[in-house]
């Protein structure tokens, strides 16, 4: 439909006292929390439904990093790669407190990559993405450098590259709050299931995954991005039968007690020609990965095989001096990526840009597909959706985002440390190591958790560590926190330190405070 027929100047309307939304998104991960956040500051009124918790798909299940993809340069894939490097400096600057710089250390292996070939990588890796901030690659001798102890005496040489990680999760989140804050409504626990085309307007079903009761809403614009059930929504909500255009890339990682000191992470090479990931994790672990295999069952059954075990045990055991083993394990984590079909051979090949796709039949309501994508490049795909739901909806105000902090990160890129130092000059009861984590979670937030508490006990309740009452209580009210596994393994990385009977006490709280709320209407 033509923008001239689906542009009203107001941003909500309503037709038999029902509210017309102009955008509607299905799905709460980060491709769908990002457009809601970008559309809502533009001024559209956006509804966001999310089937389960925030990030509980791929969003959570990512290796955490804010990347240009290094390994994507062999398939010549240099626009993404573009990109991608750099939204590191542009993220990194608006969420300061999840999202900081990472220094990847790559040991030159014999009979893989020639190192020629590496260094010209990394070359076009500094110069193509208009790096400023993150310091350059440099040669590193392996037989000096303190990033050779771990390793085994083989390795003479190395590479050292900047990136960037990213709490995942948290990333979501942030975003979804911050749509609320300009006026989107998002629902979790939510299933749309049907969306239904009358003539400019879309009519949607949505279910309570949690009551059973349905609801309605209206919205001029669909956009969907449900990641891997994307085919899914369009086969059982829209009705387009048969739809394939996804490939499910299973990408699975180990966790294991920390295997060495270094702050920086480590990138190993395979003689399979794939690639993983040693990285410092939670402050005492370190986070291997990732696995790149097809997968063809149900998204949210989704678990680590044994063969994806022991693939990365032994990948990790090529270089490191002390193996890697399965008793070492502590946790582990699988997500689907929800890939283009592009036609690519092998899983780690098929492509990880994203791919927009409207459908707008003449005089009807307009809908968006969002296919694909990565984490790093995420605000982009929303940025590139928004230019197209201009073209239908007409345009509300100009790009934002770049220069948007999300909540919590209001402070300058390199201040965390001044941070927590404010933050336990202000409330000295609190441990350093507690002052620490509160504002890599929640930034210049975490006063707000903290509040007018001058001692612990203020806090309320200790379930376990350093997770108190005060905390979850602000995860429930604002960040949509229900159970005891969004917090510990979503909102927070908690699960790790609790222990299971201390879980227990959490899960039993949040069924507490959830009939509280849920008979509060």
């Amino acid at each position: 439909m033509t923008a001239s027929l689906l542009h009203c100047e107001t941003s909500e309307g309503s037709v038999d006292g029902q509210v017309i939304h102009d955008i509607f998104v299905i799905g709460g991960g980060i491709n769908g929390c990002g457009v809601a956040r970008d559309a809502a500051g533009r001024g559209y009124s956006v509804f966001l439904a999310e089937m389960n918790d925030l990030a509980s798909g791929t969003s959570s299940g990512s290796t955490k990093l804010i990347h240009g993809g290094l390994r994507y340069l062999e398939y010549y894939e240099f626009r993404l790669v573009r990109e991608a490097l750099k939204e590191r400096e542009v993220i990194w600057k608006n969420a300061p407190h999840i999202v900081w710089p990472m220094r990847f250390v790559l040991p030159v292996a014999d009979g893989i990559r020639p190192p020629w070939l590496v260094r010209l990588g990394l070359f076009l890796y500094d110069y193509i993405g208009g790096r400023k901030l993150l310091p350059a690659t440099r040669t590193l001798d392996m037989r000096r450098d303190p990033s050779g102890k771990p390793l085994k005496g083989l390795f003479k040489k190395a590479f050292e590259y900047s990136d960037c990680w990213v709490n995942d999760a948290r990333l979501v989140v942030l975003n979804a709050r911050d749509a609320v804050k300009r006026g989107a409504i998002v629902r979790t626990r939510t299933k749309v299931v049907s969306a239904e085309r009358r003539g400019g307007l879309w009519h949607l079903t949505m279910e309570d995954m949690r009551t059973g009761v349905r609801s309605q809403a209206r919205a001029r614009l669909l956009v969907n991005a449900s990641g891997p059930w994307i085919d899914e929504v369009l086969s059982s909500a829209v009705g387009q039968n048969d739809a394939h255009n996804v490939r499910l890339v299973q990408g699975s990682h180990i966790v294991i007690r920390k295997k060495f000191d270094d702050p920086r992470a480590y990138f190993f090479q395979n003689r399979d020609g794939r690639i993983i990931f040693a990285i410092p994790y939670e402050t005492d672990y370190t986070l291997i990965g990732t696995t790149d295999r097809d997968y063809s069952g149900d998204p949210a059954k989704i678990h680590i095989s044994e063969e994806e075990t022991d693939y990365l045990c032994h990948a990790a055991s090529e270089y490191f001096a002390q193996p890697v083993r399965r008793e070492d394990i502590v946790w582990t984590y699988s997500a689907v990526r929800p890939l283009y079909d592009d036609g690519a051979s092998k899983a780690q090949e098929a492509t990880r840009d994203y791919v927009l796709r409207p459908d707008a039949p003449e005089g009807m309501a307009p809908r968006i597909d969002a296919f694909g994508g990565k984490i790093t490049t995420y605000r982009r795909l929303a940025e590139h959706a928004l230019e197209k739901i201009e073209g239908f909806l007409g345009k509300r105000g100009d790009p934002w985002t770049a220069n948007g902090p999300l909540p919590g990160g209001d402070f300058p890129h390199d201040g965390y440390h001044e941070q927590v130092r404010r933050l336990r000059e202000d409330y000295p009861f609190v441990r350093p190591v507690h002052a620490a984590r509160l504002v890599r979670l929640y930034g210049t937030d975490a006063r707000i958790i903290l509040g007018s508490a001058r001692s612990l006990e203020d806090l309320g309740r200790l379930f376990g560590s350093d997770l108190y009452q005060a905390e979850i209580d602000f995860l429930v009210e604002h960040e949509w926190a229900t159970t005891a596994e969004d917090v510990l393994w979503r909102r927070t990385k908690m699960g790790l330190r609790l222990t299971v009977e201390e879980a227990s006490i959490l899960d039993e709280y949040m069924q507490g405070v959830e009939r509280i709320r849920s008979a509060a209407g």
